[in-house]
């Protein structure tokens, strides 16, 4: 039977597969909503970008929702703080989530050039919000969130929507941003007809340059800037959920620490580096396929690297480091812990094999012939 320590772990690895698959299955769909005002230059052509990601994007969401219900289920801490101090960011992203469906419904009820304009950057702005937010939200976690509690466990948060649009956390933002319209201009490199499929690749090279830069800059400021965290006191990582008891030191350098201590872990960066250069190579050599493949492991290397670097941290707090949450003190009971894994063993290969019918059914491109044909029933 696993114990609470292990059950712990696989739970963190879990959430981070979650985490990576949302943004890797979501995240070309948001990229190339994104691009959907500057690739797509006539109606048919920016038909053919609704119409490259529209049969997935419900499904893809899934991922979001999965996540989601894992920090909730697995970590109600985590949920409690994360949600109750970024309220107004999620709901930022929430909107912008909602703009979406409400986009592609609309867009072709009125044949009008004004009025698909008007919905083409409603879904340029449905794409765009989440990437800046939830990277925001990341580089945020990364410089500690001001919460704290008291000796009751209630739990105080003491900052605000602009506290969040600090420097760095735009940083990461526009990493987000960057990451997502690469992997979305590689998908519409493999899915759209010419001429979109030629200019997607040019903006998903663009796209992949840009990451490389300022995945750079990011690395020197966790570096050199940005305060890292290290428990620094004996922590029982199968006790009771209980943050307030432990000891905690903040210092530059210190989110570095897990890649000295098992050098594997640089298998992460090392992906976003690699990943987002091949990518713009074989986007050059018109190999798209694997360009998209490619460009998915970069975005994996993203949020794995984040993960990576500040475990066993899950959120940090800047005002008491002390009562920072981490993997071993802000779980659910190990029976909650348990009876989740089950479930998630028996329906998760369930979902992969549905996706993985649908894509496969659903493959090929979208062409100009095709959505003028089928003109009552696609987008």
């Amino acid at each position: 039977m696993l114990d609470y320590e292990t059950l712990r772990l696989i739970w963190w690895v879990l959430l981070g597969a979650l985490l990576i698959g949302f943004a890797v299955m979501d995240g070309f769909d948001l990229g190339a909503v994104i691009l959907l005002p500057f690739v797509g230059r006539t109606d048919a052509e920016r038909r053919i970008v609704v119409n490259t990601v529209g049969p997935f994007w419900e499904g893809n969401q899934v991922w979001l929702i999965l996540g989601g219900g894992a920090i909730f289920a697995a970590w109600p801490t985590l949920y409690a703080v994360a949600f109750s101090g970024f309220y107004l960011a999620m709901f930022l992203v929430l909107a912008a989530l909602i703009l979406r469906p409400v986009g592609f419904t609309f867009r072709s009820k009125v044949d009008d050039p004004r009025w698909r304009s008007i919905w083409d950057w409603v879904l340029f702005v449905s794409g765009l919000v989440p990437a800046l937010i939830f990277g925001v939200a990341l580089g945020n976690a990364l410089r500690g969130v001001p919460f704290r509690f008291d000796d009751a466990m209630r739990m105080t948060y003491e900052g605000g929507l602009l506290g969040l649009l600090n420097p760095f956390a735009l940083l990461c933002g526009l990493v987000s941003c960057a990451m997502l319209i690469m992997h979305g201009g590689a998908y519409l490199a493999l899915k759209a007809d010419q001429p979109v499929a030629d200019r997607a690749a040019a903006a998903a090279r663009t796209a992949a340059l840009v990451l490389v830069v300022l995945f750079a800059v990011g690395g020197l400021c966790i570096a050199f800037l940005i305060s890292g965290y290290k428990i620094t006191s004996d922590l029982d990582h199968g006790g009771p959920s209980n943050p307030l008891f432990k000891i905690v030191a903040t210092g530059a350098g210190l989110w570095l620490s897990n890649y000295k201590l098992y050098p594997l872990t640089l298998i992460a960066p090392a992906l976003v580096f690699l990943g987002a250069i091949l990518t713009m190579f074989l986007l050059h050599a018109q190999k798209n396929g694997m360009a998209f493949v490619v460009s998915g492991l970069a975005v994996a290397g993203v949020v794995a690297t984040a993960g990576l670097s500040v475990f066993p941290f899950l959120l940090p707090s800047s005002l008491d480091p002390n009562v920072s949450l981490t993997v071993w003190d802000s779980s659910s009971s190990r029976l909650t812990l348990l009876i989740m894994l089950i479930v998630t063993i028996v329906l998760l290969p369930i979902v992969l094999a549905y996706t993985s019918f649908v894509y496969s059914v659903l493959r090929g491109r979208v062409t100009v012939a095709y959505v003028e044909k089928n003109n009552s029933s696609v987008y």
